[in-house]
Parts: C-alpha cells; structure tokens; sequence
C-alpha cells in the first residue's frame, strides 16, 4: 500500500510531503529513499514500493518542497534536467538534513519502527553520506554521491555503517575526488566502497538511456545485503 503523507519539520513549524510504501506485514525495519535531482518521479517511487516489498517501510520525502512541492521530472528531457539541476542549486542541504532528522524521529515515533537505514542517489548519495555523519541512522546507502570529497572532514563523526557505489566515468565525480573519497575512507571501518569501471552517473536509476542493467542489478544486490545485515 502507497499513499502520500505529510512529515512535521525537526522544527514542528511546518510539514513536507512524502511518498510512504507499507509492505503487507509488520515493517522489518524502515528505509529513507533520497531521491535524485528529478523529485520523487516514478524511478524513486518504484524503488520505495520495490523496499516495501521486501517488507520494509519505505519512505521517500520530497527534497525540494521548500521550493515547490510535486517536482517530477524526467531526466531524458533535457529541459527538465536542466530544471532539475537548477533546484539542486538552490537547494539547502543543511535545512534537507534537518528533513532527513525529521524523518527519522517520524518514523520512529509515528510508525513505531525502531531500525532506519536510508538510500540515497545523485544529490541522495551526499545525503546519504551526511546522514552518516551527523544524525544517529543505523545504515547508509549512496549511488553516486556528488561532494563526498569536500565534506571529508567529517569522516571521523561515522559511528554505523555507510556504503558507497562509485561509477568510475561519474561525470559529476571527477578522478580526484573519487581519488581524495579512497584515501579519506578506506581505512575507516564503518565504510564501504565500491567502485564499477567505466560506468558513469546514474547507472542504477530505475528508467532512462543512463541504466545499466547489469550493474544496477549487481549495487541493488549489494545494497540489500547491506540492509539485511545492519537494519536487524
């Protein structure tokens, strides 16, 4: 069952839209799905539904809602990439982790769902990084996370694990900073590193030209193991 609902801010002040899967019994465990530049659009709902179907709670809030709510966006249609990219702009990732928080306490406390992991892709797979880094989830999951690199600095702050999907062709993450993301995490024991060659961003999004089956079926793999060991 899927329906959209409506989660408090960590501030109580206002509420943001999110794209809720239930699976058909008691919730193992809960799952964030970040979604990627394009808005909560039928790949990121899909893949909320897919974790509900694993028996999951599945919840995907709206990143951008504080500059407009119901963003879908297609990323073969290059007017509407270059709207997408335009929202990542503006957008606040210090008041998303905040959404992130938020979802967290909702989950917990509304569904009574103790574990959470999160899921993150693009712009999700930064999120899900400083999910890692500054809130208190019990798993991370990022697909090809832009300005891991830069953020480096608060690698000492990981305490659950973190798993990373690095396409060595990422066009948005160049050599040097998947060079700089090795040399920053390898040798911490929360986190874990993958890397595909010669695939570039986005080889795991549900529809479109950038997927590649193979190795999206492969990362999902992985991811679902990763899930399964560390959301008990």
């Amino acid at each position: 069952m899927a329906q959209t609902v409506r989660i408090p801010t960590f501030e109580g002040v206002k509420s943001f839209p999110a794209y809720v899967a239930r699976p058909a019994g008691t919730p193992k465990a809960a799952i964030i799905v970040i979604q990627e530049v394009f808005g909560v659009n039928p790949g990121i709902r899909k893949k909320a539904d897919d974790w509900a179907k694993k028996g999951y709670l599945a919840v995907a809030p709206e990143v951008f809602w504080r500059q407009a709510e119901g963003i879908d966006l297609d990323s073969d249609v290059p007017e509407e990439f270059q709207q997408a990219i335009r929202h990542m702009m503006a957008h606040d990732f210090d008041a998303g982790i905040r959404d992130v928080e938020a979802t967290i306490r909702w989950i917990r406390g509304q569904e009574g769902v103790a574990g959470v992991g999160l899921v993150g892709y693009c712009m999700g797979g930064k999120v899900a990084y400083q999910a890692a880094t500054r809130t208190d989830i019990d798993a991370s999951v990022g697909y090809y996370g832009v300005g891991i690199d830069q953020m480096l600095n608060e690698a000492h702050a990981i305490a659950k694990p973190l798993l990373l999907h690095v396409p060595t062709a990422d066009g948005f993450v160049p050599p040097e900073a998947q060079k700089a993301m090795h040399e920053g995490l390898d040798d911490n024991p929360h986190v874990t590193i993958y890397d595909y060659e010669g695939l570039d961003h986005g080889f795991a999004a549900e529809h479109g030209v950038r997927r590649n089956d193979v190795a999206a079926q492969l990362a999902d793999q992985r991811t679902d193991r990763f899930f399964s060991t560390n959301l008990a």
